[in-house]
């Protein structure tokens, strides 16, 4: 018996990724991928390289028939949809907006944060997960093993840099091709709205950790991917730092520790990450690298659905990179 999926949301980016890995997921059934703008469309005619793949057509309209339900439309739309409609107790839902991310956010159905290499436990029992953030999936990679061995200890700085996907499908100033191309943005510096989840969990695991986290991200001129830089003061040496990335990401799926400079190539359409540990006198640098709408987004959701439905959680996301 497959698992029956609904998508709400399906026409934007993070809806096209869900559906082209639960496409090929051999345990998962697509039962409708509902849009309200493009409901009775196929698909393809908005994701256009699922064309000769799928014949599936969006919805325009949805029902509670399901084992699992994914909620991909704008921030924001998730709380309304949940308010507005009584989705069955026994549907696990998963969402990929911001809205029930942080913990004075909840609702009377509460959602579990679905960091997996952190919340590994809570996630399998969860009835309901708040998917996390492209760049805070990204720096807590980076950071978690650091907070489990209570070594966050100073001030953390960050720099990441992302592609343009990551603002999502509606137009903007700062997303047309003609700005975007051959050109680099700082922007929300200090204030990006990720730092909350990632405070919050690092938190969570290291209770003591009061330090201001320093983060700059960047628009860059690419189109997937995030590639991020941390570093901190620590009298940890380099070896007892790799050692500790080592031992926390032994048994995880798909993070892996690279002893070479990665480039961002490594894991673009992938659920992977790769991360690359430096010390620098005083400072260790650790090199974080995700693809924004896999495990930044839907990857990352089928991963917490895997483990959700007690499935390995590599099944439906051994994908490829694109080496070229």
């Amino acid at each position: 018996m497959k698992i029956k999926a609904g998508i709400i949301g399906a026409a934007g980016y993070t809806g096209g990724e869900l559906i082209r890995i639960l496409l090929h997921h051999p345990q998962v059934k697509i039962i409708y991928a509902y849009s309200s703008s493009n409901g009775d469309k196929p698909v393809h005619e908005v994701h256009h390289d699922l064309l000769g793949v799928s014949n599936l057509n969006f919805s325009s309209d949805y029902h509670f028939d399901l084992d699992v339900l994914f909620l991909c439309s704008g921030h924001g739309k998730s709380r309304e949809f949940m308010s507005e409609n009584e989705v069955p107790e026994e549907i696990k839902v998963i969402d990929l907006s911001h809205d029930f991310r942080l913990h004075n956010t909840q609702i009377d159905r509460p959602f579990q944060y679905g960091l997996c290499e952190a919340f590994e436990t809570e996630i399998k029992s969860a009835a309901n997960i708040a998917n996390p953030g492209c760049f805070a999936t990204c720096i807590q990679l980076a950071l978690l093993p650091l907070a489990a061995n209570e070594c966050l200890n100073n001030d953390l700085h960050i720099s990441a840099i992302t592609g343009s996907t990551g603002a999502g499908q509606s137009l903007s100033t700062t997303s047309h091709f003609t700005w975007r191309n051959n050109n680099v943005s700082v922007y929300k510096p200090f204030q990006h709205q990720h730092l909350d989840e990632i405070k919050q969990s690092l938190k969570s695991i290291q209770p003591d950790f009061n330090n201001p986290i320093h983060f700059i991200p960047v628009r860059g001129n690419f189109t997937r991917g995030i590639y991020a830089w941390s570093y901190l003061n620590t009298e940890l040496t380099k070896k007892e730092a790799i050692h500790i990335f080592q031992e926390y990401y032994q048994e995880a799926s798909f993070v892996h520790i690279n002893d070479k400079n990665p480039d961002l190539k490594m894991v673009v359409n992938t659920n992977n990450a790769v991360l690359h540990v430096e010390k620098h006198h005083d400072q260790l640098m650790i090199i974080s690298m995700i693809d924004n709408l896999v495990k930044g987004a839907s990857g990352q959701a089928v991963q917490n659905m895997n483990l959700i439905f007690d499935i390995p959680q590599e099944t439906g996301l051994m994908l490829k990179p694109i080496a070229f």
